[in-house]
């Protein structure tokens, strides 16, 4: 009996893992079928997403620094999930932390030295990111303020915060002088550039490029990543050890069962004595913390300067919804998940340019992504469910508790 429990598990958790991959086909297969009415060949405008995002050193170089945010987004998405509460509010936190990294790295980026310069940055921005989550928080725990309202809100007091201070205080005055009053702020300086892979593969002795060591097809296209001049940097490193790090915080800690306790059940946490309404501001505190980090890393890996609020956030807080639902609310499933809507993002550009069809069409195929996955996770829990009902009345009493219990069912 005891073994054909486990193989119903297995078959249970592969079953589970495999849903959001068929939801991405169905979701793909209906962008087929509207692609078709426009008259494009879908085989050839997927096969253009698919080599313009992963069938070249540049276009895997622009889908790992896409991934980047999407990761981070979607760790704080998956924190915010796992404790009962929803973040909507992941766009208005990363301009507010690339607003206060691009301030640090101004005003002290030449006085100190370059690797302190930026963990101040990295630390600032995810520090202002916080804050910016947890007053939607702190409304949601004392007040019962809906937090989707709330965040929705706080993402447009971010924007106009930002186009406030690049107009203003904030503004570039080389932009003054020259009286464009081109809304950006100064270049930040060099010191707190986060370094490169290139950079990096460099320092340890990787000169080489692809072609001089004699690798050539995609395996040289993979080393070229890490190692020619691109536009990749040490975020990704940053974004995976925070991945790691949440799963140890949110798996291993005691603060983080709490979190996944009240998201679980608030009413039995409140019962067994846990602080519910901590716990719900501690949450979106911690989801804006990786919002505002992912602000920070695109300031000072990427851009370098603050400019249009909109166009540093890119959308990614929305897409993070979707990776951190891809990768089943789980950080490690997450990078995958990141990775695979960096691809589509950065692939969408280049099926647009081969085969004319309008950028919506990606934007479509993340909404059917989402509304597919989240359809997909509603019958896997209810089969879970029914699982869980069916073992618990064919169980012995003095088993029954552990087969039920959320640490069973998870």
């Amino acid at each position: 009996m005891r073994i054909g429990r486990l193989d119903r598990q297995f078959f249970e958790r592969l079953f589970a893992a495999l849903m959001p991959l068929l939801a991405v086909l169905v979701a793909f297969l209906i962008g087929a079928i509207i692609l078709l009415l426009q008259g494009v060949n879908p085989i050839e405008a997927y096969q253009a997403m698919i080599v313009g995002a992963f069938g070249s050193k540049n276009g895997l170089a622009d889908t790992l620094v896409k991934a980047i945010p999407l990761m981070l987004v979607g760790l704080g998405i998956a924190i915010a999930f796992r404790g009962g509460v929803i973040n909507i509010g992941a766009e208005g936190q990363i301009i507010v932390g690339a607003l206060f990294s691009a301030f640090i790295g101004i005003q002290i980026g030449e006085q100190i030295p370059g690797f302190l310069g930026i963990l101040l940055g990295i630390l600032g921005g995810t520090l202002a990111g916080g804050l910016w989550g947890a007053i939607p928080g702190f409304l949601k725990a004392r007040l019962q303020v809906n937090e989707i309202l709330s965040t929705v809100m706080m993402n447009q007091i971010a924007i106009q915060i930002g186009f406030f201070l690049l107009r203003g205080p904030m503004i570039d005055p080389a932009e003054v002088e020259a009286g464009t009053n081109i809304p950006h702020s100064a270049r930040l300086p060099r010191t707190v550039d986060m370094p490169r892979f290139t950079d990096m593969a460099e320092s340890i002795g990787l000169t080489q490029s692809a072609e001089e060591a004699g690798i050539s097809g995609y395996l040289g296209e993979l080393y070229a990543v890490l190692v020619e001049p691109s536009r990749l940097h040490s975020g990704l490193i940053v974004a995976i050890v925070m991945a790691i790090l949440i799963y140890i915080f949110l798996w291993r800690t005691t603060i983080g069962y709490r979190i996944r306790a009240v998201g679980l059940n608030t009413a039995a946490s409140r019962y067994a004595g846990m602080q519910v309404q901590r716990t719900v501001v501690l949450s979106m505190t911690l989801s804006g913390m990786m919002a505002g980090m992912a602000g920070a890393v695109e300031i000072l890996g990427l851009h370098h300067r603050m400019f249009e609020p909109l166009a540093v956030s890119a959308g990614y807080g929305f897409s993070g919804i979707v990776a951190a639902l891809f990768g089943k609310l789980h950080p490690l499933g997450i990078i995958p998940a990141s990775i695979f809507f960096g691809g589509l993002l950065v692939g969408g550009d280049k099926m647009q340019r081969a085969t004319q069809v309008p950028q919506v069409l990606i934007t479509a195929i993340l909404g059917l992504v989402v509304l597919l996955v989240i359809t997909t996770d509603y019958f896997v829990k209810k089969r879970a469910n029914r699982r869980v009902r069916v073992e618990t009345d064919d169980t012995p009493p003095d088993e029954a508790t552990a087969v039920s219990t959320p640490e069973a069912s998870a």
